[in-house]
């Protein structure tokens, strides 16, 4: 893959989301992230704009002299496109690859994003902030957003309209003039559920914001997955909360 004009780059990440086998990914017949774990979120990849075949083997095995677990075919990357390729569970419990895009707008002074991506093979969830329902009904392979003041939050998921707690409860700090995407994955069934977290940074909308307070929280927007696809490379920062392992990753505009 030859380079492009910078301006028409797309900034793409890669979080592998299936639990159990190591990977090799390949674009275009070329390997582009060897070895990759389970749970890893990779550093952000500056890509040409163009079309891709995406295919990702197990772990040694390649075009040559293996069969893809995933793949997707003629992927069209967008110029100036922030994305993150997901490799997860669907609802049933089956691979696949979700490319969701990252909103990089402004966020207002004192204020932070929090985007929610439901990519584990388990049923329709809620998640709560502070004890109250922020996102409703959120399933595979769904996601939504908002934007609330900066501070820290005791965040859960639940199954939907349930108090049974699925994840959590973890302390998520959204920072002023972020987005903060949390990601829910791993299979119910085999009790693996997990969480990823990626940062994306520089968002505010003025050089000096002011302090956010405790105020009501308010969705403003959701939907599904805008392709299907999948790439990265580098790895990133895991760590153990609540039981559960949080793999964060930060990254600037």
């Amino acid at each position: 893959m030859s380079p492009a004009n910078a301006a028409d780059d797309a900034t793409v990440s890669v979080l592998h989301a299936v639990p159990g086998p190591t990977v090799d990914v390949y674009a275009n017949g070329e390997e582009l992230i060897p070895d990759f774990e389970p749970g890893t979120l990779t550093d952000p990849l500056s890509l040409p704009a163009g079309s891709y075949d995406l295919q990702v083997f197990a772990d040694g095995d390649s075009p040559g002299n293996g069969k893809p677990a995933i793949e997707a075919n003629g992927v069209e990357v967008p110029s100036g496109a922030n994305a993150t390729v997901v490799a997860h569970l669907d609802a049933g419990g089956d691979p696949t690859l979700s490319v969701f895009a990252n909103d990089t707008t402004a966020t207002s002074a004192g204020e932070a994003r929090l985007t929610v991506r439901h990519t584990a093979a388990a049923p329709a969830v809620d998640v709560r902030a502070n004890g109250d329902i922020l996102f409703g009904n959120l399933s595979n392979p769904d996601e939504d957003s908002a934007d609330v003041p900066a501070d820290t939050y005791s965040a859960d998921v639940t199954l939907a309209g349930t108090d049974e707690v699925a994840i959590g409860p973890a302390d998520l700090e959204l920072g002023e003039g972020t987005n903060t995407i949390v990601y829910a994955w791993g299979s119910a069934k085999d009790g693996n559920l997990d969480l990823a977290v990626q940062t994306i940074d520089g968002l505010h909308s003025a050089p000096n914001g002011v302090p956010g307070g405790q105020v009501g929280l308010a969705p403003e927007s959701g939907g599904s997955p805008l392709w299907s696809v999948g790439l990265g490379v580098l790895s990133a920062l895991g760590l153990v909360l609540g039981g559960r392992r949080l793999v964060i990753a930060r990254i600037g505009r």
